[in-house]
């Protein structure tokens, strides 16, 4: 398969004639110093070989040819690397990375990579390079990292011929983030997509299935599950792991029927699934736990032994066989088995609890209390303050009875006296349990007893002391127990695993966790990326590099999910200290499934315990590059030699300045500096088009673009090699990519040419037909969020007092320099105080008695929530504070609503007498106030109903209402002329329309900015107080950081920043009260929550003023949301267009960035059309309609212009479901099923691009008619 990907800029493609003669009359391949060369031919076909072929060449069974191609070039490579001093064309490291790459050699791959980076100030263009890179991060699990490449991939290159493999990954590491939202976007973008991909379709079908499961809907997961056994000739092993989930979901699901039919179907399915494949050890496992459930002891047992047998080691297997011993009242043989799992798997929570109960049993309250601070430090454990509870207890026990009988309660059976040993078994010999190249079987204590009495002439002292220890306690067992459980084993020969699951299981490296192994998402335990990458590359002379050649990821190939997903406990409702013996193993994992690898290239055959990233976790420790120290590299970093090693890391360091090692560590190290803290600046990009720049040099308002996979594809094919005149050239043969389209020279058009001479320049682009639009056009920069503000504020400054306003008479409220001031973007808020009575509006109107007699039947959207403290945010059990803020959605009417909250406020009156009645009986007794608010503070939280997003649009059933806000002054209205909003043409619910909230005290909206940047109004009705936490909006870089570090989307999570981070951040924060009838005004971009302090409504809508800041950052957000694939609410490309025809504009700064969008989104409109007529692909006009809202892809959800792509079928029904081109081509290449249908005619477009001018002030003026103002008596 031929490269599809983006040339490289061209580089010398043969020596130079030093070298040629040094070559000539010398053997092949070989120069006169005796070094490795490449041939012209060699050469031609290292040139269709980049990152985009990982995946997708085997190197493994019929690429030797390939490998040992790649093999050369990376020798000759570095080499000549090293003979030039590390000076040569970053291409050559970009290469180099590739090369790597498909040999899977990262560490390698990961150094040259970032060596590119450093010199390479536009690597953003090279989509090429992104995508190896996230690819690179991807093995590592530095998912953080390997998320925003491919987001940058995707934004950079749009038509990405690789862009259903990232849509995989993307969703793929959004589901371990437990980002699911954003990861059911990406499986079904992957799932349309009819390129090739390493996965098939039935498997991305079960991803989507499971991912209904992790998230607890059950019922969609279970229609999903039995819709894929419907396919035909689906694969074996995806049947097997389909049939394994429905059974482990009928086992764990209380929804899907009675007890006794649930077991059954789940013994079913799991059986049925064991037939499908009856080499998987947790199918074995799941069934040993059913039959546990329902008492039938020997068969789990069997089950249980069979999972070993087949999974190796398992801590959930070895601690459910734990618990089928205590229950039979087997003590010994359940302390074996429990500590066998808790060695597999120290942080194993429910394990250690189990083991605890064990010791407790035995009368050894400090064993059991250490056995459960271990489940308490967990990070599966979810009974930390039961387990607290439970070791004071034992504490307290403990001191008052040193040497007493047993704790009564916890075993119903009296049990050995005889202290258990805490220590019976080393990890060498729980590998002996389980690695198959040993095979030992130890079944049971008493043959490990057996083992030690053989070899008691070779035992230490320790080993004599424990066999004592054993042989005096088998007595005693011997003693007690009737019976013992039959150990029915299996033979135990060695098993080859079968090439699928082998292929399957290699491929799935990054996410090759244990089973109660950190997630790789969360960013607490992640390393540190932003400032130091590379650390990862410390594997080269660890264990890396002697591992990742045996392992073949070349892929994440037939798939990547069904090992870890497979091996998934997907209930996360079987939790609780009470049900730890037969609850979901290794605590929550229902939420992010993880592998449990099978195969026999793991060295221990622990492979889910010990696996890749364990080894990567021991990387964190020691930064490769810091500013401080920048050659503490390990020197077999790269490669044996270690001077190579030091040209391609350290000699970064010396084109960069002291502490910059961070950028050569990391694509994205903080390389936000680049873009002078902006989302690609705009405003600064269309400064530069005044001074008559090329508009290549500006930064674009992507909309749509162009594609042609089956062009790329022939392109490809092109011959010959470019060469460069680069300075840097040294004359090394550097491999020349072939381009998938030719690179086109920078259009020469600045905003002050006509439509007549872009229509022009874009003729005369390509001739070619269809091209990708980012390289007929030139390519913007991806969005990066600002840095924190240099200097950073002081301490002093971090709670600045907030800008208010006190009106007090009509004439107040309509002053002009009151709308100057509540826009002037150093204001991010202004409190306008006593706007209502000013203005004498009737608040009343929008009352909850009113709103009741008004429309009783409108519906609520209802957010449930817990009431805290407005400056803290806990978790539900009250242990920790997050930013986390949760939040259950459900609707009711304002009938239903007004009725909660006027009991919730009869309750507090309640509660409030009360508590004024204890405070009289107890007023001496502090202490006891103190902790009751304490224990106010840190839970258990009551639980609240807050009542949002009251749509308020209809004029009919809410006129009087609508009628009331028009004697706000125009800068407020919902309508004016001067609002942007007002301009769309439709109607944006919240936005340009008003919405209502009701709220009890501590109803929560959770930190946000408005949509798309725009400044909003929001009027508090009363009769109760609501607090307000402002940021300024050049802070909102640092909030998306703390989202991300707290595992959170900054866009569509709800979150409540915790102040003390903030405040460590050196972040301002505004917070104030407003009261009944005060406005707040909230500038554009300012970040915001907000929590009700009594029982108020409040009313909100958003407005856009007419000022260069508001449109440059609403640009700024909708490129940002096209970044993280968010839909923007406000359709930028159509609003500009209508502000063309609408408005005129004085401001030179508002009316260039204006222009330069309208010509970039000309010049793209022109250009596809020309592509598809040259295609010779029909356009049909289709107009549009009054009021018609604006068009969005229904598949990727970004804005479509002009050029709507429907599906034959829908064009014929008229539903018009409409395709953006990269959609419509990923799922049929040459649009044979899609129709083009027209908006504006591109006579329409050029007549309006033309006519918008700048407009002078004077002009404005002698045309402005101000209205007559009618103060009132």
């Amino acid at each position: 398969m031929k490269s599809c990907g983006v040339s490289l800029a061209a580089a010398a493609p043969a020596f130079s004639d030093e070298e040629k003669k040094m070559a000539a009359g010398k053997p092949r391949g070989k120069t006169k110093e005796g070094t490795l060369s490449l041939t012209a031919e060699e050469r031609e076909e290292l040139s269709g070989l980049d990152s985009l072929l990982f995946g997708f060449l085997n190197l493994h069974e019929n690429g030797a040819k390939t490998e040992t191609l790649l093999l050369k070039a990376v020798c000759c490579y570095e080499s000549l690397i090293l003979k030039a001093d590390g000076k040569v064309e970053s291409e050559f490291f970009c290469q180099l990375g590739h090369f790597n790459l498909l040999l899977e050699d990262y560490p390698k791959a990961l150094s040259a990579y970032q060596r590119y980076y450093s010199l390479q100030s536009d690597y953003w263009k090279n989509a090429a390079f992104l995508y190896g890179l996230g690819l690179v991060y991807f093995y590592y699990n530095a998912f953080h990292w390997a998320i925003k490449a491919f987001q940058e991939v995707l934004y950079v290159e749009p038509s990405f011929c690789r862009a259903k493999e990232i849509h995989l990954r993307l969703g793929l590491m959004f589901k371990v983030n437990t980002d699911y939202e954003s990861s059911l976007k990406h499986f079904q973008l992957a799932l349309i997509d009819s390129n090739p991909c390493t996965l098939s379709s039935v498997e991305i079908q079960f991803h989507i299935a499971h991912l209904y499961e992790t998230q607890r809907m059950y019922h969609s997961a279970k229609e999903a599950y039995e819709q894929l056994l419907q396919t035909e000739n689906l694969p074996a092993q995806v049947k097997a792991t389909v049939l394994q989930q429905l059974g482990w979901m009928h086992h764990n699901v209380d929804l899907l029927g009675d007890q006794a039919t649930k077991e059954s179907c789940a013994i079913q399915y799991l059986q049925k699934s064991l037939e499908a494949d009856p080499n998987s050890g947790q199918s074995w496992y799941f069934l040993g736990r059913c039959y546990s459930s329902i008492g039938k002891v020997q068969d789990a047992f069997i089950s249980y032994r069979q999972s070993i047998d087949k999974s190796e080691a398992s801590a959930d297997t070895w601690c459910s066989i734990g618990v089928l011993y205590q229950q039979q009242n087997q003590p010994m043989d359940a302390l074996q088995a429990y500590i066998c799992a808790v060695q597999l798997d120290h942080g194993h929570a429910a394990a250690w609890m189990d083991l605890g109960t064990l010791y407790e049993s035995c009368n050894q309250p400090q064993d059991a209390i250490k056995c459960y601070l271990n489940a308490a430090r967990s990070k599966s454990c979810s009974n930390t303050s039961m387990l607290t509870g439970r070791i004071k207890v034992l504490q307290a026990y403990k001191a008052h009875h040193p040497n007493t009988e047993p704790v009564l309660g916890l075993s119903e059976t009296p049990i050995s006296q005889q202290p258990l040993p805490v220590h019976m078994i080393t990890y060498s010999e729980v590998d002996d349990l389980s690695s198959p190249a040993k095979r030992k079987r130890i079944s049971s204590p008493a043959k490990y007893l057996e083992q030690l009495r053989t070899d008691r002439d070779h035992l230490n002292p320790t080993q004599k002391l424990m066999l004592q220890q054993l042989e005096s306690q088998f007595v005693l067992m011997q003693q007690q127990n009737t019976f013992t459980l039959p150990h029915n084993c299996t033979n135990l020969t060695s098993r080859t695993e079968e090439p699928w699951r082998r292929k399957l299981s290699n491929s799935t490296q990054g996410f090759n966790k244990g089973q109660n192994s950190h997630l790789p998402g969360s960013n607490d335990e992640q390393p540190s990326f932003s400032t130091d990458p590379a650390l990862y590359l410390q594997a080269a002379s660890t264990n890396i590099q002697t591992s990742h050649r045996m392992l073949p990821t070349s892929s994440i190939t037939q798939g990547i999910a069904f090992n870890h997903l497979s091996h998934t406990a997907t209930s996360g409702d079987q939790q609780g200290i009470c049900c730890t013996k037969e609850s979901t193993p290794s605590g929550n994992r229902s939420f992010v499934p993880e592998i449990s690898s099978h195969t026999e290239d793991t060295p221990n055959g622990c492979a889910g315990v010990k696996g890749f990233s364990n080894r990567v976790q021991q990387l964190m420790a020691e930064p490769i590059c810091s500013p401080n120290s920048r050659d503490s590299t390990s020197p077999n970093l790269i490669s044996d030699n270690p001077q190579m090693s030091s040209l391609l890391i350290g000699k970064a360091n010396e084109s960069m300045m002291t502490g910059a090692c961070d950028k050569v560590n990391s694509i994205h190290p903080e390389s936000h500096t680049k873009t002078n803290n902006s989302v690609a600046s705009l405003h600064s990009s269309v400064i530069s088009t005044t001074a008559a720049k090329s508009a290549d040099q500006t930064t674009t308002l992507g909309v749509t673009s162009i594609s042609s996979p089956h062009i790329r594809l022939q392109t490809v094919n092109g011959k010959g090699l470019e060469n460069s005149n680069s300075s840097k050239n040294t004359s090394l043969p550097m491999i020349s990519r072939k381009p998938d389209s030719p690179i086109i020279p920078s259009m020469s058009v600045s905003i002050y040419s006509n439509s007549t001479e872009v229509l022009k320049a874009c003729r005369n682009l390509d001739k070619n037909g269809l091209s990708n639009s980012h390289n007929l056009l030139d390519k913007c920069p991806p969005p990066r969020p600002p840095t924190s503000p240099y200097p950073p504020l002081p301490k002093d400054k971090l709670n600045p007092p907030t800008p208010s306003i006190y009106l007090e008479s009509k004439r107040d409220a309509f002053f002009p320099p009151l709308h100057q001031f509540c826009i002037n973007p150093k204001n991010p808020v202004t409190v306008i105080r006593g706007l209502a009575g000013a203005l004498k509006l009737d608040l009343g109107l929008f009352s909850t008695k009113t709103l009741v007699e008004a429309n009783n039947e409108h519906t609520v959207e209802v957010r449930t929530q817990l009431l805290q403290p407005a400056d803290e945010n806990w978790d539900p059990t009250g242990t920790k504070k997050i930013w986390r803020c949760e939040s259950n959605r459900s609707h009711t009417t304002i009938a239903k609503y007004a009725q909660y909250q006027a009991s919730s406020f009869q309750e507090s009156l309640r509660e409030e007498n009360e508590k004024k009645m204890q405070h009289r009986e107890y007023s001496d007794n502090e202490s006891t106030s103190s902790d009751n608010s304490g224990r106010r503070r840190k839970g258990p939280f009551k639980t609240i109903k807050f009542g949002t997003n009251i749509d308020l649009s209809d004029d009919k059933k809410w006129k009087l209402q609508l009628l009331e806000l028009t004697k706000l002054p125009a800068f407020v209205r919902v309508v004016s002329a001067g609002n942007l909003l007002s301009h769309l043409g439709h109607t944006i619910l919240g936005m340009n329309t008003v919405q209502l909230y009701m709220k009890v005290p501590g109803s929560r909206t959770p930190g946000h900015q408005e949509n798309n940047n725009f400044c909003s109004v929001n009027i508090n009705i009363g009769p109760g107080d609501c607090e307000w936490f402002v940021v300024p909006e050049g802070y909102w870089g640092v909030l998306n950081d703390f989202c991300e570090k707290n595992n959170l989307n900054f866009l569509m999570s709800s979150w409540w920043p915790n102040l003390e981070d903030l405040y460590e951040a050196n972040v301002p924060v505004y917070r104030f009260i407003q009261r009944p009838g005060d406005l707040v005004w909230i500038n554009a971009g300012t970040v915001h929550w907000v929590q009700a302090v009594g029982w108020c409504n409040n009313i909100a809508w958003n407005v856009g003023p007419l000022t260069a800041s508001q449109y440059k950052l609403a640009v700024e957000r909708y490129e940002w949301n096209k970044l993280q694939s968010v839909k923007s609410l406000v359709p930028m490309v159509h609003l500009s267009w209508n502000m063309a025809r609408n408005i005129k504009v004085s401001d030179p700064k508002l009316f260039e960035m204006i222009k330069y969008c309208l010509m970039k989104i000309l010049k793209q409109c022109l250009t596809l059309r020309e592509a598809l007529i040259t295609a010779g692909k029909e356009i049909t006009w289709h107009g549009r309609t009054n009021d018609e809202p604006a068009h969005y892809c229904s598949i990727c959800e970004v804005e479509v212009f002009d050029l709507l792509f429907v599906t034959n079928e829908s064009n014929s029904q008229k539903t018009y479901i409409v395709h953006c081109q990269d959609c419509a081509r990923k799922a049929s290449g040459n649009l044979d099923n899609f129709v083009v249908l027209e908006e504006y005619k591109i006579e329409d477009l050029m007549q309006v691009y033309d006519q918008f001018t700048l407009v002078s002030e004077f002009i404005m003026l002698l045309q402005y008619h101000p209205p007559l103002l009618d103060t009132g008596p």
